[in-house]
């Protein structure tokens, strides 16, 4: 597994998780990170938004799906709003996380001058999952519940690690191992 990046302002600290239209995946990710950062003490320390690759979806609401799988499973996700990822943004970030090896590339390549530091800062969301590090988070849209059920599995396990990560790295002043 690998270390989260450092702060760039100490004591504070800026997620933002991308996917493609920002109505499932990534959506997802910010209302489950969001809670289990709570969860940890560290809502007044670490932000977490979410947006897309594409521009297809700007404004709407999260799937009805996505958001029917989180209510399920006690979360809210009812005040998203979909967004397009800015790639100005990432000198005020701590780390994106993007859903998938696709995102990631897209990323990289709309942000002008990517230094070699800032593209640490810049990784797959499964690079923390303690089950399958490195992996996708797959797109559920085409597809049935089952897959925003996928989802939410993935994510729950992965932001739990973060979380964790989180609350030591904000703890000590140094990344965890």
């Amino acid at each position: 597994m690998t270390a989260l990046p450092p702060p760039r302002e100490p004591g504070r600290y800026r997620i933002a998780v991308v996917c493609l239209g920002n109505i499932c995946r990534s959506p997802v990710a910010e209302v489950v990170l969001t809670a289990r950062i709570a969860d940890a003490g560290l809502a007044d320390q670490v932000e977490v938004t979410s947006s897309g690759t594409g521009t297809w979806h700007l404004g709407e609401a999260m799937d009805p799906r996505a958001a029917s799988t989180l209510t399920t499973a006690g979360y809210d996700g009812s005040r998203h709003t979909a967004a397009k990822f800015d790639p100005g943004s990432l000198a005020d970030l701590d780390l994106v996380l993007a859903m998938d090896g696709s995102n990631l590339s897209d990323i990289r390549a709309t942000v002008a001058d990517l230094t070699d530091a800032d593209a640490g800062r810049v990784r797959l969301f499964r690079d923390f999952d303690p089950e399958e590090p490195g992996g996708d988070v797959p797109d559920p849209f085409y597809g049935g519940d089952a897959g925003f059920e996928e989802v939410l599995t993935m994510v729950e396990r992965t932001a739990a690690v973060i979380a964790a990560e989180l609350r030591e790295q904000l703890a000590t002043g140094t990344p965890a191992p």
